[in-house]
């Protein structure tokens, strides 16, 4: 097996191959490009060599094109004598097509295996960030969180935690003075937000069972690692809701696997595309912690790749640490573009052969400026390159051969099915049922306390005979037509319900007392 995933490079106009060494693959690396500049593609062929390599992938298919990775490509394809004239001019000897081993995954459930996690696992960090809560409102959060924790109600769903916040907002005198001021405005924006996100198909996301990450880490019986994917050109229509789930699924790696120190190759490899949208308006304690996970992650195995149009999305202390980049061209019409390109070709290591920012400015579609890291570490020299061609189908996959992938896989009916264990809505729908209860008893037995002996024998001879004491059944009913009979039901009503019980009590009691 390689030590190296061939990139592409060397040719006429080109430097030196170009090739991403397995051992460093896990310090993670950056796909950047201007829209139509060949991203999808460069990714497609990572993929399909980490795949190779015996190294599980996760990647969002934000367009659908990925879905191709589960298919050969074929030499019927109209692109076919334009791969094979370039893997000749590279000197790619050994291309060939082939499919990878594919695993579709969906938040929605649709065009893959469900995926779900539990709100208490999301943590009310990640929670406010996809509510895009107030400092005041995530304030009341953390103040659920912490009160679920300490009673001991798991918060699974989105119906947990919304009965939840009405439990605090009945409750809040007795818990604003142990945790601060608990404000009903802020419950019930919070309560608003929830119900946009169940709006957007959010509620999908959230119950049991949650996934196991076992089950992204999978390799075939041939040894290549799954490429799982996850359908997301629908789940782009809430981006606040992809960014924060694929920020969940890093953190949840970077907290449940073990520490590996420096492998020969990643236990994981997972691909970020449209990373803007996580960095866009994220408060500064967000971005922290995204910085840590991507500096201490690599440690556990795991490389994380960012794909996104412009490398000026990526926050510097986080740019720094993404050694691997694949630098598609950068279009420069305005002023602030030309800025960015500019900033963009001052964190490559210069070649002597070429400006960096003109090759970037020039590069063709399927043509890029790659530095990757080489013995120790030590960023390589920028090179102008030309992107091998994948071995994969080009382009999406029909719904009949993705629904033939769904059928054959192993996680086929794991997930399927949604459980509702006791959480946090069922305990506190309990609580209620039985404070109901014990207060119709302690009416009940208010009531017989304040009755006169008199009138509990009556009470009895009524329950007795089904409440027909001293009124005549044959007596005909009259025909209420006036005012004064109008009058006489509505009061009569009124007695029956719950005030007319204790005014009638009030007035018998102090009748037989004052006997």
């Amino acid at each position: 097996m390689s030590e190296n995933i061939f990139v592409g490079g060397a040719g006429q106009d080109y430097g030196q191959a170009q090739g991403l060494t397995l051992k460093y693959a896990n310090r993670h690396g950056l796909i950047a490009g201007a829209t139509g500049t060949g991203k999808t593609v460069t990714l497609q062929i990572l993929a399909e060599g980490f795949s190779q390599a015996g190294v599980p992938v996760f990647l969002a298919d934000v367009k659908g094109d990925l879905s191709g990775l589960a298919r050969s490509g074929s030499d019927q394809h109209k692109l076919h004598k334009a791969f094979m004239e370039r893997a000749e001019k590279i000197g790619f000897t050994d291309f060939s097509y082939s499919a990878c081993p594919v695993t579709f995954w969906d938040l929605f459930g649709e065009q893959g295996h469900p995926v779900r996690t539990t709100v208490t696992e999301m943590g009310p960090l990640l929670f406010s960030r996809l509510l895009e809560l107030s400092e005041a409102q995530e304030g009341i959060l953390n103040i659920a969180f912490r009160v679920a924790d300490e009673e001991g109600m798991p918060l699974l769903d989105l119906k947990d935690l919304q009965a939840l916040l009405v439990w605090i907002g009945e409750n809040r005198a007795q818990l604003s003075l142990r945790y601060g001021n608990v404000s009903t405005a802020s419950i019930g924006a919070i309560q608003r937000r929830l119900l946009v996100l169940e709006n957007q198909g959010g509620n999908r996301l959230f119950g049991e069972p949650a996934l196991a990450l076992s089950d992204l880490m999978r390799k075939d019986e041939n040894g290549y690692g799954m490429v799982n994917i996850l359908a997301s050109d629908k789940l782009m229509g809430a981006p606040r809701l992809y960014a924060t789930f694929l920020l969940w699924l890093l953190s949840e790696l970077f907290e449940e696997l073990p520490e590996v120190g420096d492998p020969d190759k990643p236990k994981l490899v997972f691909f970020f595309d449209e990373a803007h949208l996580l960095f866009e308006d994220a408060p500064k304690v967000l971005v922290d912690k995204v910085e840590q996970v991507a500096r201490l992650i690599r440690s556990k195995g795991v490389g994380v790749y960012f794909i996104t149009q412009n490398p000026a999305d990526i926050p510097e202390d986080i740019l720094g640490q993404l050694g691997n980049r694949v630098q598609h061209a950068l279009r420069a019409f305005t002023a602030r573009d030309r800025k960015n390109l500019r900033l963009a070709a001052e964190t490559y290591r210069e070649n002597p052969a070429f400006d960096t920012e003109t090759a970037i400015r020039e590069v063709g579609v399927g043509e890029a400026v790659t530095s990757m890291l080489e013995k120790k570490g030590i960023p390589g020299m920028v090179e102008r390159t030309l992107i091998r061609p994948p071995g994969s189908q080009l382009g999406p996959i029909t719904a009949a051969e993705r629904q033939a992938v769904l059928d054959a896989s192993p996680m086929a009916g794991k997930y399927d099915k949604l459980l509702d264990r006791k959480s946090a809505f069922e305990i506190l729908q309990a609580r209620a049922n039985q404070a109901a209860q014990e207060a119709e008893v302690a009416e009940a037995d208010e009531v017989v306390e304040r009755q006169s002996p008199m009138e509990r024998e009556y009470s009895s001879a009524r329950r007795y005979t089904g409440g027909r004491v001293g009124r005549s059944t044959s007596r005909a009913v009259r025909k209420k037509d006036t005012f004064t009979s109008a009058m006489s039901e509505a009061v009569i009503k009124e007695l029956k319900g719950t005030t007319g019980r204790r005014i009638v009590r009030g007035i018998l009691g102090g009748l037989f007392r004052n006997r």
